[in-house]
Formats: C-alpha cells, sequence, structure tokens
C-alpha cells in the first residue's frame, strides 16, 4: 500500500497517514445547513472529501464516511442568538421548516450527483439525534464544563481553558477569542462572550423545540458533529474534514466538547480545504456574493457570462491545491473547461473509460473461458483485447511499458498521496496527453496509459466524459451479452455430462467476482 501524506491542522505539519485500526478509514465531514440551495462554496468540500473517499479505497482501506445534514441549531451569523436558518427561511416561504429541509437535501444531492460526488456510507441529520445531544451536554454538566442559565446549557470555555487549551486548533489564546467575540444582544445569559451554547431555550416564536432536562429548546449548532461523528465513528476516529472557515469556532468547539464529554479530542487528523473567492472575498451565503450550484450549470447569474457544466467546474476545482484559495471568474473556469476537453480527448482516444474495474475483471474471466470471444467494448476495442492486459496492467508493469510512461505513473499517485495534490497531478496527466497526441505508443504503452487514465481520471479524480454518450451502459450490455455465450459454453459441458468442464467455468467465474446459481428456470449469474 503507497504511504499517503496529509496536512493535518491540528499540528500544522504534513503527516503520514496511520489509521486507528489497519485497513480501515473513519472520516467525518460537515455537511450543508440545508435552507438554500448549494452554492459554488459548498462545490470545493463536496469534491475534495470526495476525492479522499475514493483515493483512500484505491488505496486499499475500507471507509466509513459520515457527513452530517444539518437542520436545526445553525442560527445567524453562526451566532449563539437570532434566528435558525431554517426557521427564517421557513416563515419567509410559510413552509414547515422540515418541508425546507427536504427540499434543500435533495437540490444538495442532485447538485453533487451532477459533479459525480459519490454518496457518504451515512448521512445523519442533526434533528435525528437530539436524545444523543442531550445526553453528551449531561456529560459535559457533569464534568463540570458547562452551566445553565436561564433554561439554557452554556460552555464554560475559561474552565475548560485552565485544564485543557482552548484554541488548539485555531492556535488562537483566549484573548484572541475574546477580542473576536460578537457583542450580541441576549448574551447576558453567558458567563462570558465567548462561552457558546450546547442548548438553547426556545422563546416562544421559535418553531423547532424538544423537550429536555432544562426545558424545551433546541442544541447548538457545534454540538451534532460531536455527537454523530462518536456514534457512528467512535470515541476516536481518523480524520474529520470541512472548510477553513469551520476550523473556529465550529471544529475548536468539537474539540472542547469531545474532551469533556468523553475525555479524548476525538480526532487523530483534521483536514481542512480553503474557500473559494470572489475578487478575493470568501464566498457565502451571509454576504450575499454566491453563485449556487443550479445557477452555475444554467448560466444564471449576472458575474456569469454562460453556463458551466458540472465536469468543468470539479475540473476548475481540481486544478487548485485544496488547501489553497480558489478565486472564482469566468476566465478561470473556462480554461479550466478547455484542460478537461483536452483531456477526455485524450483519454477518448486511448479507448479509456469509467468502466468498473469489476467489469475489466469478468472480461478477463470470460477470456479465460472462451479464448474466442470478440463482443466490442464501449471504446469499440474488442473485450478479448481488453482482457489481455487488464490482469498485467494491475500486477504493476507490462512487458513494453517504457520507463518514461512508468515514472509518469508513479509520479502521478506519488503526487495523489501528497497530500492530495491534484493541481500537479493534472499536470502530470498533461504529460501523458502529450505522448497520446505525439503517437509512436507500442500497445502495451497505450494499455498502460489507458489504465492510468480509468484508475486516476475517472477514478480518484472523479471526473467523468460528458460527452461519452452511455459508454457504462455499453459495457454492461457488452458484458451481460458475453455472459450469455459463457453460460451457454457450461450449459453444453454440464448436458454432456462434463463436470470438470462446468465447474472449470464456474470457478473462473468465481475467482473474480461472479457467481452463478442454477436454478429450476436456468443459470443465474451476478457480479459481485
Amino acid at each position: 500500500m503507497r504511504p499517503l501524506y496529509l496536512t493535518n491542522t491540528l499540528t500544522r505539519t504534513k503527516e503520514l497517514f496511520t489509521p486507528i485500526n489497519p485497513g480501515h478509514v473513519g472520516m467525518y465531514v460537515c455537511g450543508p445547513t440545508v435552507y438554500g440551495d448549494a452554492h459554488l462554496g459548498h462545490a470545493r468540500p463536496g469534491v475534495t472529501y470526495d476525492v479522499l473517499f475514493r483515493l483512500l479505497k484505491h488505496l486499499g482501506y475500507k471507509v466509513r464516511y459520515v457527513r452530517n445534514i444539518t437542520d436545526v441549531g445553525h442560527l445567524e451569523h453562526d451566532a449563539d442568538e437570532g434566528e435558525d436558518k431554517i426557521a427564517k427561511k421557513a416563515r419567509l416561504e410559510e413552509l414547515e421548516p422540515m418541508e425546507v429541509v427536504q427540499t434543500y437535501t435533495e437540490r444538495y444531492h442532485e447538485a453533487m450527483r451532477a459533479l459525480n460526488v459519490e454518496s457518504p456510507s451515512i448521512e445523519p441529520r442533526a434533528s435525528g439525534h437530539i436524545i444523543e445531544q442531550i445526553e453528551a451536554i449531561k456529560k459535559i454538566l457533569a464534568a463540570g464544563y458547562a452551566y445553565i442559565s436561564n433554561g439554557s446549557v452554556y460552555f464554560d470555555v475559561e474552565k475548560y481553558n485552565r485544564d485543557f487549551h482552548y484554541g488548539v486548533l485555531s492556535g488562537r489564546s483566549l484573548d484572541d477569542t475574546l477580542e473576536g467575540t460578537r457583542n450580541l444582544d441576549g448574551q447576558g445569559d453567558k458567563k462570558a462572550p465567548y462561552d457558546f451554547a450546547l442548548w438553547k431555550k426556545a422563546e416562544p416564536e421559535h418553531i423547532m423545540r424538544w423537550p429536555s432536562p432544562w426545558g424545551e429548546g433546541f442544541p447548538g449548532w457545534h454540538l451534532e458533529c460531536s455527537v454523530m461523528g462518536e456514534k457512528y465513528l467512535g470515541h476516536e476516529f481518523d480524520i474529520h474534514g470541512g472548510g477553513m472557515d469551520l476550523m473556529f469556532p465550529h471544529h475548536e468547539c468539537e474539540i472542547a466538547q469531545n474532551q469533556a464529554s468523553r475525555g479524548t479530542q476525538g480526532v487523530h487528523y483534521w483536514v481542512h480545504n480553503n474557500m473559494i473567492t470572489i475578487n478575493g472575498q470568501k464566498m457565502g451565503k451571509s454576504l450575499g456574493n454566491f453563485i449556487t450550484l443550479p445557477q452555475l450549470f444554467a448560466g444564471d447569474h449576472p458575474k456569469l457570462e454562460r453556463a458551466y457544466s458540472p465536469m468543468a467546474v470539479r475540473f476548475f476545482i481540481l486544478q487548485a491545491h485544496y488547501r489553497s484559495t480558489l478565486d472564482f471568474s469566468n476566465e478561470a473556469l473556462t480554461a479550466a473547461e478547455k484542460g478537461y476537453r483536452r483531456l477526455m480527448q485524450a483519454a477518448r482516444d486511448l479507448g479509456a473509460s469509467a468502466a468498473p474495474a469489476a467489469a475489466d475483471r469478468a472480461v478477463s474471466a470470460l477470456k479465460s473461458v472462451d479464448a474466442d470471444l470478440t463482443l466490442s467494448a464501449p471504446d469499440s476495442a474488442p473485450l478479448s483485447s481488453r482482457a489481455d492486459h487488464s490482469s498485467v496492467i494491475s500486477s504493476g508493469g507490462p512487458e513494453g511499458r517504457s520507463r518514461e510512461i512508468s515514472s509518469l505513473a508513479d509520479s502521478v499517485w506519488e503526487a495523489l498521496c501528497d497530500d492530495l495534490n491534484t493541481p500537479v497531478a493534472i499536470a502530470k496527466l498533461f504529460d501523458a496527453v502529450k505522448l497520446v497526441n505525439g503517437g509512436g505508443l507500442t500497445a502495451a504503452d497505450r494499455e498502460a496509459l489507458k489504465e492510468l487514465f480509468s484508475e486516476v481520471v475517472f477514478g480518484v479524480l472523479g471526473l467523468r466524459d460528458e460527452n461519452a454518450g452511455g459508454g457504462t451502459d455499453k459495457a454492461e450490455k457488452a458484458l451481460s451479452g458475453a455472459m450469455d455465450l459463457v453460460l451457454e459454453s457450461r450449459r453444453k459441458a454440464r448436458e454432456a455430462k462434463d463436470w470438470a468442464e462446468s465447474d472449470r467455468i464456474r470457478d473462473i467465474l468465481a475467482s473474480v467476482g461472479i457467481t452463478v446459481k442454477d436454478t429450476k428456470e436456468g443459470p443465474v449469474w451476478n457480479l459481485e
């Protein structure tokens, strides 16, 4: 397994990633507060942690990826006073709050699918974990790091800071925190302005409320991630991701809550993506300078000269390192679109596709069964030809692969494993594009490049060819047709009572994850 290095915000160093449990990774990423359409700023963490998720799986880890939905407790201006963002939207649109939540959760999912962002393993909602949040508050109170005031419960930052360091993640001191704290109405319930809410008393006009030992109210915004991270990933887990703007106070508060409620900071690697900006200013709903993803895809915004496709947007994000700022402009998106098209054209010239690796393994098995099998794959290359190389390439270095291509592939993987350095990986892939365009490649070299594109461009980077015309569907149809021929060969063997041949075919298929069951209606196969 290749070593993976990640920049840990907690230690401010690039570290070798070592999971708590070998072969397994627990990863939590802060998801959206669903009171409006996802914007370009939401696309960046969506794509960034999708690439990390894909890379970890490619490296052989079994990953449990948790990304939450915030549907309660996130107040205006990220403060402890004011109106709940979702409740405000519901009031303005004369809807129930959960109608707002359902609508914009679905629209968020649609936007992520358009960007080819894979679904997380678990996607919990804050409102579904009120009981767990109340229990966590009880533990923090019992530990002496919280206090009750006028029906609300607040975290006692000063007391916590005597025993631990509030600011360990962001590098702030308590004085720094005090200077940056808003002077808002209603904070008289707090002992100090930097204390934060664990549970808020619901005023009569507040729509979303739940019973608690302290009266009817709702949980503080920071608490949900501490609770859901622990519930689904354990007292300690490997990676916590999110935007740089969440480092303080959200993630800082998470660490304090974790330490106070369960005696550990809880997270080994904190990974933060930087912001997308417009004219150097952070893009965000609170600032009113955001462009939603539906607007971006449709070209329906004053700042847009035209529409940009989801893959052009994904490529735009990947061209910058996730820890650097990325400034929006029509020129930058247009340049990204051109680069994306060049990469896709090279992939088409190679015949590379995003067909699942399992299908390639299956084709290899079918070739072993019937050497004359020549059904066409999506790229119009015979399946038998594709199978000739699939097992050899995956073993790492077929005969005929030039040193240049081997070195190129290694440099791409080295970049990806070096703190997700996607811009360097893409630069190396464009070196491969030059080789494709230059011609003169041997068949083995073309297969090596094809494998690189399939695994990196369509795999870890998560791009897809928007002009491919359903290549994956064609692959499935080709595989289904090939299986019909193979099962027909097995049927004939069984009719001739050639049990050895029948078993040979079954065993070859099983070796690549194709199970065959004999039923009264005939054999049934399944690709695992």
